[in-house]
């Protein structure tokens, strides 16, 4: 062998044809970089480092961030200097307005420096001091905030929402001395902080009072300052502060203005709480570009009259809000007719939360020339940092969060730092001007998520995303628990940990239920949902309480110990349903009281009843072997005995059920030594489990219309090369049915027994079949003119699809189709001798694979070519063992260590869970129905390529199967997105005895390779481990597929590798 190819055949049931190109060339791609590191000796690179990123996918993502923009105003430092910018432009211009109360640019900029001023003078703040704010909506919050800045200092914004116990936690988090309140907030902090009341300040105050400008003009802020940070949820139970510079507001803000999302002539109103990231864009990132401000009164935006009201007088052109508020406005201005699509909007921005259809269809009326819909994205970490243009919808599965922002930079990677290819799912991390400055006081969780690549600053989101053909970001989900509610981040462990904090909680977990509640379920016998609540109330902020508390006993737990989430009762649910009242039965017979005492003994108690099910109290894969192993012993099972397995003992888990497999054991006495296989002279008996798997697979499974006929059909296609042959019609035709007479496999009928459901195999008279009634064994001429492949290939696979090739029924299994090639018109040409065959004529053969496999075809050819010389009969050996001897005899093996191997491989994996494979197409859970249609990709390899590896087997003793099989699962491992429990079904001749070996028949067994891969194994280890895996499945190769997957619950039609 010197030469390696590999062909693809993908269902068109599941892939389009241009996916199998993509996958091909991937796989090629893979090949070639192990091939690589075979000839320059890096064999010890683990196999996460291998890429399947193409050529053209690499140009897609650096298009995606080609994003450079330089801005006019990049020689303004920070964001007051860009304020007064604003200011010396257009002093008169509106900045900020609430109801009747409005503020100019002059005025505004004049509020603030009185505020800043104060910051310096009286309360002494220095820059990069933290000043926090608790102040509703108005005015003096607009005034605290840009004051804040213009100081030097850094903006923390705190809820008046927020209880007062968190409200002192995030100021000791803080360290903050001083807090800016007005009067409706006084009440909320203690002596311990300095309380600085804003509209006191103002209290006597005119508006002439001069400002000392160089006061101000000293103070020292760069690009790289903190201006603000904004609290997010953590897991470890305690809030989060990101920092975020001057430099980081500012350019996201002018990046924004570019994809004419925002700009200076629009009326934004802000909606966003102060806890959420967004109101600080939408005030600051509104004065830095000179637009104009409208503020809502204290919980105005819950108020709809009065928001719509707001956004007709102010005429707002800008509205930017959470999916779930745009969807509770616009709903309101449907039903109420208030305003028309011609109503003053210019954007409508959508952020915080996935953009859904709904959304889009409620959207769709407002979406005009003069109105764009945009869907944002960004953590609070990195502002916004991508953009989409929401229009049609058609011919699309979601709305992507779209493309990335001017000046930003996005990258997908896979757990290994990898890039991923066209739509595969990935972490997303962002770099470039939004990128936060890390977490205040936290250098642990900022080194966590703030990673160097090529010598960037990226944010690593813990957001899974995609990206498609056009380049477009489509969000798939969080990597952890986090999640966002009415576009609020929230830790779902902080919430755990808060309640974890009541003393007579053992257990909890909270989940996020219908898109819209959290529902927190905690073990617990001693609390009440009422003292759950009123604790959650005094600790968390209001977005992050559970809206539902269900005290169970006890929490669900999955096989690992672990809390199963999908096993939580719905919300609807009461606790009682999960308590157990459960009667203990007591043992009833001997078996079951020698068990019992066992089952005692592991698990040291008193009692158990015997039908409790052994995982219910503590059992798993290693207390059952032991089981296994004390019943062998105690029950005198150490003989062989193929129907008590520990597999079974897995499905039926309790001491009732246990005793009964025992009992079954126990009255079953058959023992099987390994001599020789005997000739028993049958010709009806039960079809071999090879034979029973195609045929109800061939019944079940590719019994649709779409299907083809002959999906096991086996064509062996012969050309004669040279007239020399001289291949005489009629004693091939002779040596044809001389092989048919001596393999009776190849007059044997299939059927199904009426009366248990068996499918039997019953080998025919080979004198009455092969009787000039019986034309399906004789050859069929098929004469055509000239040499025209084409017209012959095609009535191949119109014989090849014809639905009466085949009857198993009749035992009509095999058939001979000659075609003869004419020059001229066969009407007009007469052959000296018509009985021979000339060059380039073909014989085909065809043959059903229930009677037939891959290693039968030299045995056939053999037989066929001796026929056809000695022009007689085959000798026949009325002792010689058929294959329907070899049915019988596998049908009564003994094979418990077998099911034990096979156990143990499959042990833990879940055998109907699919791949994560690139599909265009899922299977339908209900229709299990296969057309058979597939598109073959071949790839041919270049001779550097095959010497490499061919050369690298025959160094590590491989055979060309197990180099496949290690080089494919490298690539599974690749394409699944780095899953790691890969079950690839393969092959195997399965001709185990040396009677099988010369036979004719269907041997082949179908058999799982489960290999568990470690993601930094190098391909040399993947090689070790899957070299060792063939031997140990070659000494179980005859245990038959069905049986594999009955031990397992499991049936042909729907487990993953088949």
């Amino acid at each position: 062998m010197d030469q390696l190819s590999c062909t693809i055949n993908a269902s068109l049931d599941l892939f389009n044809r241009q996916t199998v190109e993509k996958i091909s060339q991937r796989l090629h791609s893979i090949v070639q970089q192990l091939s690589a590191s075979v000839i320059h000796d890096e064999m010890d690179k683990p196999i996460y480092e291998l890429s399947l990123t193409l050529s053209d996918e690499q140009h897609l993502m650096q298009s995606l961030n080609n994003t450079q923009i330089s801005f006019s105003s990049s020689r303004l430092t920070c964001i007051h200097h860009e304020f007064v910018y604003q200011v010396m432009k257009h002093p008169q211009k509106l900045a900020v307005e609430l109801d009747e109360q409005s503020l100019s640019y002059c005025e505004l900029l004049y509020y603030v420096q009185v505020l800043s001023l104060t910051l310096l003078n009286e309360y002494h703040v220095f820059p990069g001091e933290v000043v926090c704010q608790c102040v509703e909506r108005s005015l003096l919050m607009v005034i605290g905030i840009m004051g804040i800045e213009m100081a030097g200092s850094v903006y923390c914004p705190l809820s008046p929402r927020d209880p007062q116990h968190r409200l002192h936690v995030l100021t000791q988090q803080t360290q903050t001395r001083l807090v800016l309140i007005h009067h409706q907030t006084k009440m909320k902090f203690n002596d311990n902080n300095i309380l600085l009341s804003i509209d006191s300040v103002f209290t006597g105050k005119v508006q002439e009072e001069r400002i000392d400008v160089d006061r101000l003009s000293d103070i020292l802020v760069t690009p790289d300052s903190i201006a603000y940070i904004i609290f997010t949820s953590g897991s470890t139970g305690t809030s989060k502060a990101a920092q975020i510079q001057q430099r980081n507001i500012i350019h996201c803000m002018h990046s924004m203005v570019p994809i004419n999302a925002v700009n200076e002539n629009d009326t934004v109103v802000q909606i966003a709480r102060c806890s959420f990231d967004v109101h600080v864009l939408d005030i600051i990132g509104t004065l830095i570009i000179g637009g104009a401000l409208v503020m809502l009164r204290p919980d105005g935006i819950f108020e709809l009259d009065y928001f719509t009201s707001v956004l007709k007088k102010k005429q707002i052109t800008y509205i930017q809000a959470v999916p779930s508020l745009l969807r509770t406005f616009f709903t309101f201005l449907e039903k109420t007719h208030q305003l028309t699509p011609a109503t003053y909007f210019r954007s409508v921005c959508s952020s915080g939360e996935p953009f859904n259809f709904e959304l889009m269809n409620l959207l769709g009326s407002y979406v005009t020339e003069k109105c764009n819909i945009w869907n944002l994205y960004g953590p609070a970490e990195t502002i916004i940092c991508t953009y989409h243009h929401v229009q049609s919808v058609i011919n699309k599965t979601t709305i992507p969060i779209g493309l990335t922002m001017p000046n930003y930079r996005c990258l997908i990677f896979d757990l290994y730092l990898q890039s991923v290819i066209i739509c595969q799912e990935g972490e997303l991390y962002v770099g470039g001007v939004g990128v936060f400055a890390g977490y205040l006081e936290r250098n642990d969780l900022t080194a966590k998520h703030l990673i160097h690549i090529d010598d960037e600053i990226f944010y690593r989101t813990g957001d899974l995303v995609t990206i498609d053909n056009n380049g477009l970001l489509h969000y798939q989900g969080r990597k952890d628990h986090q999640i966002k509610l009415h576009g609020q981040r929230i830790e779902l462990g902080e919430i755990e940990r808060c309640l974890f904090n009541i003393t007579f909680i053992s257990a909890c977990v909270v989940i996020k239920w219908n898109d819209d509640y959290l529902v927190a379920y905690v073990q617990s016998s001693h609390v009440n949902e009422e003292q759950l609540r009123q604790h959650s109330q005094s600790h968390l902020p209001p977005h992050m309480i559970p809206s539902i508390f269900i005290v169970l006993d006890k929490l669900p737990l999955n096989h690992n110990g672990k809390v199963d989430r999908k096993q939580l009762p719905s919300p609807h649910f009461s606790s009682t349903h999960l308590t157990d009242n459960i009667e203990l039965l007591l043992p009833t017979n001997d078996i079951e009281v020698s068990i019992h005492h066992i089952w005692c003994d592991i698990f040291k108690h008193n009692q158990i009843s015997t039908d409790t099910n052994i995982f219910t109290i503590g059992g798993h894969s290693l207390l059952m072997m032991q089981l296994f192993h004390r019943y062998k012993i105690e029950f005198h099972l150490q003989q062989k005995q193929n129907n008590f397995s520990i597999s079974n003992l897995f499905q039926h888990p309790t001491i009732i059920h246990h005793a009964q497999l025992i009992q079954q054991s126990i009255n079953i006495i058959h023992t099987l030594d390994g001599y020789p296989w005997p000739s028993l002279h049958l010709i009806q008996a039960r079809a071999s489990f090879a034979q029973e798997r195609i045929y109800l697979d061939e019944q079940i499974r590719f019994s649709s219309k779409a299907a083809m006929n002959n999906m096991y059909v086996i064509p062996l296609l012969y050309r004669i090369s040279s007239m020399n042959d001289h291949i005489s019609n009629t004693r091939l035709h002779h040596a044809f049915q001389s092989v048919i007479t001596k393999h009776n496999i190849l007059r044997t009928a299939l059927y199904i027994n009426d009366k248990n459901g068996h499918i039997i195999q019953h080998c025919l008279d080979a004198n009455i079949i092969l009787n000039d009634d019986m034309k399906s064994y004789e050859l069929t001429i098929i004469n055509l003119q000239n040499d025209d492949y084409r017209q012959m290939n095609e009535i191949i696979k119109e014989i090849l699809n014809q639905a009466d090739l085949f009857d198993l029924s009749k035992g009509r299994v095999i058939r001979c189709h000659i075609f003869r090639h004419y020059h001229q018109s066969p009407d007009s040409i007469s052959y000296e001798n018509d009985d021979l065959l000339s060059e380039n004529d073909h014989i085909l053969i065809s043959i059903h694979h229930a009677m037939f496999d891959g290693a039968s075809r030299s045995i056939f050819l053999r037989d066929l070519s001796l026929a056809y010389q000695s022009d007689d009969s085959l000798s026949m050996d009325e002792n010689a063992l058929n294959y329907i001897d070899y049915s019988v005899h596998e049908h009564i093996m003994d094979m418990s260590l077998s099911r034990e191997f096979w156990h143990s491989q499959l042990e833990g994996y879940n055998m109907e869970c699919s791949l994560s494979l690139p599909v265009d197409r899922q299977h339908s859970s209900t229709d299990q129905q296969r057309s058979g249609v597939a598109f073959i990709v071949e790839i041919i390899f270049d001779n550097d390529l095959c010497t490499s590896f061919l050369n690298y087997a025959s160094s590590h003793h491989l055979t060309p199967f197990q180099l496949g099989l290690s080089i494919f699962y490298v690539f599974l491992f690749k394409l699944t997105h780095s899953e790691t429990d890969l079950c690839v079904g393969s092959i195997n001749a399965n001709r185990y005895r040396s009677e099988l070996v010369n036979m004719i028949g269907m041997f082949v067994s179908t058999l799982p390779y489960r290999v568990e891969i470690d993601s930094h194994w190098s391909f040399d280890e993947v090689v070790r481990h899957v070299r060792e895996k063939c031997l140990s499945i070659l000494e179980h190769s005859h245990y038959p597929l069905q049986h594999i997957l009955s031990d397992n619950q499991s049936s042909q039609s729907n487990v993953s590798f088949l």
